[in-house]
């Protein structure tokens, strides 16, 4: 259960999927490196998908800080 306290990782189930990289842009662009490897679609699809969407490419892992 997300905590109520409205600061840090507990703040809303939307901020805590961001935080882990599991909400809607992530699992979007980790599909779409996906074809990029498998060769279905070039790589700068999923480079446009990373600024489209402001993603930092060279974040820690958040499961592994």
């Amino acid at each position: 259960m997300l905590g109520t306290d409205g600061f840090g990782r507990s703040d809303t189930r939307e901020a805590l999927r961001s935080f882990f990289e599991v909400d809607a842009a992530h699992v979007v662009v980790t599909v779409l490196n996906s074809l990029a490897r498998d060769g279905e679609i070039e790589r700068k699809v999923v480079a446009d998908a990373i600024t489209t969407f402001g993603i930092d490419p060279n974040r820690p892992d958040p499961a592994h800080p």
